[in-house]
C-alpha cells in the first residue's frame, strides 16, 4: 500500500512540474493600454537589481530595458507591481514575462496610458 501511495505522490509532482501551478494573486485589478493587456504601455529601464522571490516575478538588472504591458492596482497595502518582459543581453533578444516592483523602474518613453482597469485572471499568476 505505500509503494502505491509513493508512486502516486511521484506521479502528481511530476504532472505538476510539468504542468505548472497556480500561484496566489497579487490583485484583483490590473491597468492595461486596451481591454485584452496586449499593448505595450511603456519602456522602462531598471534603476537597481532585483532577485525574484518566486516564479511570478523576473529578474532585473540596473540599466536593463524592460517594455510594460499591465500595472496591477494595489490593494490591501501590498506593494505596486508592473508586468512586462526584460530586455536579454542582446538588444534584440526578448526576455520572459513577469512581475517586478514599479519602484525599481523609471519610465523611458509611454507609448499608452494605462486607462483600463481589468480584472486579473488566475492565468496572470501561473508559473510553469
Amino acid at each position: 500500500m505505500a509503494r502505491i501511495l509513493v508512486l502516486l505522490l511521484g506521479g502528481l509532482v511530476a504532472l505538476c512540474a510539468g504542468h505548472g501551478v497556480f500561484m496566489d494573486k497579487l490583485s484583483s485589478k490590473k491597468l492595461c493600454a486596451d481591454e485584452e493587456c496586449v499593448y505595450t504601455i511603456s519602456l522602462a529601464k531598471a534603476q537597481e537589481d532585483y532577485n525574484a522571490p518566486d516564479c511570478r516575478f523576473i529578474n532585473v538588472k540596473k540599466g536593463q530595458q524592460i517594455y510594460v504591458y499591465s500595472k496591477l492596482v494595489k490593494e490591501n497595502g501590498a506593494g505596486e507591481f508592473w508586468a512586462g518582459s526584460v530586455y536579454g543581453d542582446h538588444q534584440d533578444e526578448m526576455g520572459i514575462v513577469g512581475y517586478f516592483p514599479s519602484k525599481l523602474v523609471k519610465e523611458q518613453r509611454v507609448y499608452q496610458e494605462a486607462t483600463k482597469e481589468v480584472p486579473t485572471t488566475d492565468i496572470d499568476f501561473f508559473c510553469e
